[in-house]
C-alpha cells in the first residue's frame, strides 16, 4: 500500500512538472505566475513568470490579461504599455555522466592479457548512450503600464481597452469556461 501511495505521489509530481504555469498570483520559492507593484496611482509594474512548460506566447498573453484585470480593478478603462520586455532563461540538464569506464590499459572480459591502449571498459557508449542533455527555457515578461479612464485612443498602438483584452485573451489564458 505504501508503495502504491509513493508511486501515485511520484506520478502526480511528474504531471505537475509537465504542465504550463496556471494563471494566478506568483507563489512559492520560484514565484511562477503574476505579480505587480504599484508605482503611482495610475502606474504599475506587472510581471509574469512561467515554468519550463509555459510558452513565450502564454507568458505574454498572461501579462496583458493581468494588466487588463488590474486596470478594471483600479476603476480605469484602458491602459498603455510604456515599456515591455520578455526574457528567456535557458539552462541545461544532464541525465548523468557520459562515460562510466576509464581510459588506459584494461583487461577486457577478465582475461590475463591487456587490451590496446585507451581501451574503455565499463558501459561507455551503452544504452541509451549513457547520457543526454536537455535544454530548459523559462520565460519572464515585465511591463510598465499607465491606466486611464474613457475611450482608448485609436492612434496609439500601445493602448489596450481592458474589457476587449479580457474578452479576447480570457479563453486563451484561463482556458474554456463551463460546458
Amino acid at each position: 500500500m505504501i508503495r502504491n501511495f509513493a508511486l501515485g505521489g511520484a506520478l502526480l509530481l511528474l504531471a505537475a512538472c509537465a504542465t504550463a504555469t496556471p494563471y494566478g498570483p506568483a507563489q512559492g520559492a520560484r514565484g511562477y505566475g503574476f505579480s505587480e507593484q504599484q508605482i503611482e496611482d495610475d502606474r504599475f509594474r506587472i510581471t509574469f513568470r512561467g515554468n519550463s512548460s509555459t510558452s513565450r506566447e502564454t507568458v505574454e498573453d498572461s501579462l496583458l490579461f493581468r494588466a487588463a484585470e488590474l486596470t478594471l480593478q483600479q476603476g480605469f478603462d484602458y491602459f498603455i504599455v510604456e515599456e515591455r520586455d520578455t526574457e528567456a532563461r535557458t539552462s541545461y540538464s544532464s541525465s548523468g555522466t557520459a562515460f562510466y569506464g576509464r581510459y588506459g590499459y584494461g583487461r577486457p572480459f577478465h582475461r590475463p592479457y591487456f587490451a590496446f591502449p585507451y581501451y574503455a571498459y565499463g558501459f561507455g557508449w551503452g544504452y541509451p548512450y549513457d547520457s543526454y542533455a536537455r535544454e530548459i527555457t523559462r520565460y519572464s515578461a515585465i511591463a510598465f503600464v499607465i491606466m486611464y479612464k474613457g475611450d482608448k485612443p485609436q492612434d496609439n498602438p500601445r493602448a489596450f481597452d481592458a474589457r476587449d483584452v479580457i474578452d479576447n485573451l480570457g479563453p486563451v489564458v484561463l482556458g474554456p469556461v463551463g460546458p
